[in-house]
C-alpha cells in the first residue's frame, strides 16, 4: 500500500525511522549469539564447532531467501512481510530457549533467519525507495539499526544469561522483539512511484533492470564477489567475539577505556556495536559525496590493517578493544553500501528483489566461520584466520579502486558518479 488511509502519503524520513526501529528489533537475531555460544556449551557439551553451525544456518536463510521475500514486499508491500517476520523472530528464539538438541536448535536459528531476512531486506528497499536522491546515507541508517541496534540489549542480554540462564534471555527478548516489529509493522507505507522527490534520472543506465536483467550484467557479478568477501570476514568476527576473546585468556579482565569501564568482553559488546552502527550513515552520506568505489577502496583498506592487528596484537585487552572496534567500523557499512551501489547500477523499482539478491552473498559468505574454526583448530591459533582476512580485504578495496570505479568514468554528478555508456556496453 503506497499511502494512509485518508489518502495523504507518510512522511518518508517518519517511514525511514520506522524501518530504522524494525531493523533494531532484529540486531540481536545475530550480534548477541556470541554470547549464548559458550553458554549453551558448558550446559550440553556440543563443542563449538557444531553450535557454531547454528549460526550458519541463520546466516544462509536470513540471506538465500530475502529475494522471494523481497518479491513478496514488492507485490504486497512492507506492512504484511515485516509482520510475518515479527512472528518468525518471536517463534525462533522461544525455540531456542528450549532446544535440548542440536536439530532443534537448528531449526529455532533457521526461524530466525527466515524473520531477519524478512525485515532486513523489506526495510532496506522501503528506504531505498523513499530516498532516490540520497540512498548512500538512506541505506546508511536503516542498516544502522541493524549494526548498531543490540548495542541497546546486548549488555541486558549478558547480565539475563549470568544471572538467569540463556534460556531465559532466548525467551523474553524474543518475544518482546516479535511483538514490536508486528505492532511497527502496521505503520509502514511504500511510496507511490510518483511521489518521492530526487533524481530517478541519476540511476546509472536510466531505467530500473529487473532481476533477471541485473543478473545478466557482468558488473552485478563484481559487486557481488566483493560483497561476499568482505562479508565472509566480518561473520568471522562478529560471530566468534566471545570465543575469541576466551582463547586470548581477556575476556573476563577489567579495562577503563573512553567512556567504558567493565570487562573487556562487555566493554567490547558495547563499543563494538555503536562503532558498527555509526558508521553505516556515515559512510553512506560520505559515498553520496565522493563516490561509493573511493569510499570502499579506504575503508576496506583500513579494515585489512585492523583484522591484522587483532591477529597479532589481539591478546593485550587495550589492542583487542582497539583492533575488534576497527573492525565492526570498517566492516557494518557494507550494508548500506552495496544496497545503494546496486540501486544505482540497476534502480529502484525492483529494489527489494534486487537487493535481495545480492544479499545472499552473506548467505555463501556465512560458511567461513566453521572454516575459521577448523583453521584456528588446525594452526593451533587465530593468527592464519585474520592474515586471510587482511589479504581478502585489501584484494576487494583493489577491485573497488581498479575495477568498480572504472565502471562509472566519464560522468562526474554532483551527488553521485554515475556511468551511462560503459555499463550499458557491459551489458551489451
Amino acid at each position: 500500500m503506497s499511502s494512509t488511509s485518508n489518502g495523504k502519503m507518510p512522511n518518508r524520513w517518519l517511514q525511514l525511522s520506522l524501518g530504522i526501529a524494525c531493523t533494531v528489533m532484529v540486531a540481536n537475531l545475530q550480534y548477541a549469539w556470541t554470547y549464548f555460544v559458550d553458554p549453551i556449551n558448558v550446559q550440553y557439551h556440543w563443542r563449538r564447532e557444531a553450535i557454531q553451525w547454528g549460526f550458519s544456518i541463520f546466516i544462509a536463510t536470513a540471506t538465500w531467501l530475502v529475494p522471494l521475500e523481497g518479491w513478496f514486499a514488492d507485490r504486497f508491500g512492507p506492512r504484511v512481510v515485516v509482520a510475518i517476520g515479527g512472528v518468525l523472530v518471536a517463534l525462533a528464539w522461544i525455540i531456542n530457549s528450549e532446544a535440548t538438541s542440536l536439530p532443534s536448535l537448528y531449526l529455532g536459528m533457521a526461524l530466525a533467519g527466515l524473520g531477519n531476512g524478512a525485515v532486513w531486506g523489506t526495510c532496506i528497499a522501503n528506504a531505498l525507495r523513499w530516498f532516490p536522491d540520497r540512498r548512500g546515507l538512506a541505506a546508511g541508517l536503516t542498516a544502522a539499526g541493524f549494526g548498531g541496534g543490540s548495542a541497546l540489549t546486548i549488555v541486558p542480554i549478558i547480565k539475563v544469561i549470568a544471572a538467569f540462564g540463556y534460556h531465559a534471555a532466548f525467551f523474553w527478548f524474543g518475544l518482546a522483539q516479535g511483538t514490536a516489529l508486528v505492532v511497527l509493522s502496521f505503520f509502514l507505507f511504500e511510496p507511490q512511484r510518483t511521489s518521492t522527490p530526487g533524481v530517478e534520472a541519476q540511476v546509472t543506465t536510466g531505467r530500473d533492470h529487473t532481476p533477471v536483467e541485473m543478473l545478466k550484467s557482468p558488473i552485478f557479478w563484481v559487486i557481488y564477489a566483493m560483497f561476499t568477501t568482505v562479508a565472509a570476514s566480518g561473520l568471522i568476527v562478529t560471530a566468534q567475539m566471545a570465543p575469541i576473546a576466551n582463547d586470548y585468556k581477556i575476556a573476563n579482565l577489567p579495562i577503563d577505556l573512553l567512556f567504558v569501564s567493565s570487562t573487556v568482553l562487555i566493554a567490547s559488546a558495547i563499543i563494538d556495536n555503536i562503532l558498527n552502527g555509526l558508521a553505516r550513515p556515515l559512510f553512506g552520506w560520505v559515498s553520496d559525496h565522493i563516490g561509493r568505489e573511493t569510499t570502499m577502496a579506504v575503508v576496506f583498506t583500513v579494515g585489512a590493517a585492523a583484522y591484522w592487528a587483532l591477529g597479532t596484537l589481539g591478546t593485550s585487552p587495550v589492542y583487542f578493544m582497539l583492533a575488534a572496534g576497527l573492525i565492526y567500523f570498517t566492516w557494518g557499512e557494507i550494508y548500506g553500501l552495496f544496497p545503494a551501489t546496486c540501486a544505482d547500477f540497476f534502480g529502484s523499482r525492483y529494489a527489494a528483489t534486487n537487493a535481495g539478491i545480492l544479499y545472499t552473498g552473506k548467505g555463501l559468505a556465512a560458511w567461513s566461520v566453521p572454516a575459521a574454526g577448523w583453521l584456528r583448530t588446525y594452526t593451533g591459533n587465530w593468527h592464519a584466520v585474520f592474515a586471510v582476512a587482511t589479504v581478502a580485504n585489501l584484494a576487494v578495496a583493489a577491485t573497488a579502486f581498479f575495477v568498480l570505479r572504472r565502471a562509472r568514468d566519464g560522468s562526474r554528478p554532483a551527488r553521485h558518479s554515475f556511468l551511462v555508456n560503459s555499463v550499458e556496453t557491459i551489458e551489451t
